[in-house]
């Protein structure tokens, strides 16, 4: 995301999509009541009543933001909401969308920024850090690339190997394979490092055969336990990768939601549920509050947004850091599964 203007003594804030990722991040700095500019088009009739044609009109619009919905699959971020600045034949208070795509500018207006949506908006501004993940054995490979937020799986593949059982006539080396596609991904993402992670010394085969020096450079070895997206999730928190995934969210997300589960489970500085939640925020105990995607949507549909806002306007008053996750991956999952919301203490609660 490309920051082309921030002024937040104004409330306001100018950007460019550069990326994918980055509607996702608005959909989280947009709030309901927030004033949204960009260009959209309208169907407009032109002519009387008889003769009336209608054409489509392209034009630069405000609208106050009622529901917002992000579409990974079909990469848009769809803002709905009623007209308060536009042409003079566009009447104000009629309702408007305006669909943001890649390419796309837009102005964002709030009352007030809160500490997070700040570091969300500079977060985005930032390069984009990408590693290529493959994780096999002998018969199966998965790739998948990090992204700002969590990670995509790009494909799976499966190998012609010989059974210990049977004799059979092996087409193709499972291994060149992977190294192909390796290649190919190379090419086409140009990510930081590759991460080649396997069960038992199939890694290190495969890192032998490969002869591109560049392409040899960025490769960094790590354990697994099987071929599967949980194997991504496991392969992220490698404690040998620490350094090599510092720019990674997802390892970020992953370490954090093992830290509260870690408290939860010793019954210790960790609350969730929104109850819980509730309560440990209006004692001014939460360090870290965590909230999946999937929770935010549904307080939207539900029309309870509001009071999630207010928790987390009471949390950033308080100096205490916000993470909203996705519920894609293993980590927004194990969330989801205890309410979809949580925290981190500062000090235990009497019970």
């Amino acid at each position: 995301m490309q920051l082309l203007k921030t002024d937040y003594k104004k409330g306001t804030v100018r950007v460019k999509i550069n990326d994918p990722d980055d509607l996702w991040y608005l959909s989280h700095i947009i709030d309901i009541g927030d004033l949204v500019t960009s260009f959209t088009t309208r169907k407009i009739k032109i002519g009387d009543s008889e003769n009336a044609k209608v054409a489509k009109k392209t034009f630069l619009v405000t609208i106050e933001a009622e529901t917002i919905d992000f579409s990974a699959a079909g990469h848009a971020l769809r803002i709905n909401g009623t007209i308060k600045e536009g042409p003079e034949d566009i009447p104000h208070g009629s309702y408007q969308s305006i669909s943001l795509e890649m390419g796309d500018e837009c102005t964002i207006i709030k009352e007030q920024w809160l500490i997070h949506q700040k570091q969300k908006v500079e977060e985005a501004g930032k390069s984009k850090y990408s590693y290529l993940l493959c994780v096999f054995d002998r018969e199966e490979a998965l790739f998948a690339l990090t992204k700002k937020f969590g990670y995509e799986v790009l494909s799976k593949t499966q190998g012609e190997v010989p059974k210990k059982s049977k004799l059979v006539e092996v087409k193709k080396d499972f291994q060149e394979e992977i190294i192909k596609t390796i290649e190919i991904y190379n090419d086409r993402h140009t990510p930081e490092k590759i991460i080649l992670a396997s069960p038992a010394f199939y890694k290190e085969d495969v890192l032998k055969k490969i002869t591109l020096k560049e392409l040899k450079s960025k490769i960094v070895l790590a354990t697994c336990s099987d071929v599967s997206e949980s194997a991504l999730d496991e392969v992220i928190k490698r404690p040998e990768l620490k350094d090599v995934l510092q720019q990674s969210r997802a390892r970020e997300e992953q370490l954090l939601v093992e830290q509260v589960l870690q408290e939860i489970n010793k019954d210790n500085l960790a609350v969730y549920g929104w109850e819980e939640v509730q309560k440990a925020v209006l004692a001014g105990a939460v360090s870290e509050l965590i909230v999946t995607d999937k929770t935010i949507k549904q307080y939207r549909e539900q029309k309870r947004y509001q009071e999630l806002d207010d928790l987390m306007k009471k949390v950033d008053a308080l100096q205490g850091k916000i993470h909203i996750i996705t519920s894609e991956h293993d980590s927004g999952k194990r969330i989801d599964g205890l309410g979809g919301i949580t925290a981190l203490l500062r000090y235990k609660l009497r019970a």
